[in-house]
């Protein structure tokens, strides 16, 4: 009897298991959500507040004020959100507008370049002039370019008297201007001469046949306003890479763009 007084009791311990992956659970995943949704929001509310004016800041404070019921004569207001909203559709329709107004323009600047090639496949006295001419468009506007040929030239040699050839194109692309209302730029290009010249006459030469071209298409009808500036540019814009070559020697008439791009 006295051993078995001696035998310890057994003592059952049970563990108690915590449901949930990882230390603590999940519990901290979810705080640190809201933690970072609550710093999100505020850097968000901070950067809202420096991108407005001292007027527009007094229209939030009215508008998450206990009294906002009452209406507040600070500038913004309640209103505030709304003027954004406004200011951002008015933005986006004077977007649409400009591109449409873009468009209809660059088809307005291919029905001119198209009218001037069809009138040289069609009229052979305009076909053999229109050797001279390279027409583009760019986002400038509508590029003409008059140059002279090995063979022939728009100018007399060394002046501003125009042969026959260049009166006759004029004509005929101050007829195709007058479809639209761009406004026009006229500018002049010349060769290179050697340096043997004591005064070199590129510049005072580009100048006077843009000079000279500006009067001969306002006498074929242009209206002088329409003319948005007049250049010489001498030799210093090359369209062959011989200097001294013919080709140099050019005209440009540029239909100029009232709509850029979006």
């Amino acid at each position: 009897m006295q051993k078995a007084d001696n035998v310890r009791p057994i003592i059952i311990k049970r563990k108690k298991v915590v449901a949930g992956g990882g230390h603590h659970g999940g519990a901290w995943k979810v705080a640190y959500a809201d933690f970072v949704t609550a710093m999100m929001a505020f850097f968000l509310m901070l950067w809202l507040l420096g991108s407005v004016t001292e007027d527009k800041r007094k229209g939030i404070a009215d508008y998450f004020s206990e009294t906002r019921a009452i209406r507040s004569d600070s500038a913004g207001g309640s209103d505030l959100f709304d003027g954004i909203s406004l200011s951002i559709e008015h933005s986006i329709t004077d977007t649409i507008a400009t591109q449409e107004k873009y468009q209809s323009e660059t088809f307005a600047l291919d029905h001119i370049m198209d009218l001037l090639e069809g009138f040289a496949m069609q009229d052979a006295e305009f076909a053999d002039a229109f050797r001279h001419v390279a027409i583009r468009i760019s986002d400038e506007g509508l590029i003409l370019e008059l140059f002279d040929l090995e063979d022939r030239s728009l100018f007399e040699d060394g002046t501003n008297t125009p042969h026959p050839v260049l009166e006759f194109l004029v004509t005929a692309i101050a007829d195709a201007f007058r479809t639209v209302v761009n406004p026009i730029a006229v500018g002049a290009h010349s060769r290179s001469f050697p340096s043997v010249f004591l005064e070199n006459p590129v510049w005072p030469a580009s100048l006077e046949r843009a000079k000279k071209v500006h009067a001969m298409m306002e006498g074929a009808g242009l209206a002088p306003l329409r003319f948005h500036r007049v250049t010489g540019h001498a030799d210093r814009k090359l369209a062959d890479p011989v200097p001294t070559a013919a080709r140099n020697n050019r005209i440009e008439l540029i239909l100029l763009r009232q709509y850029g791009p979006v």
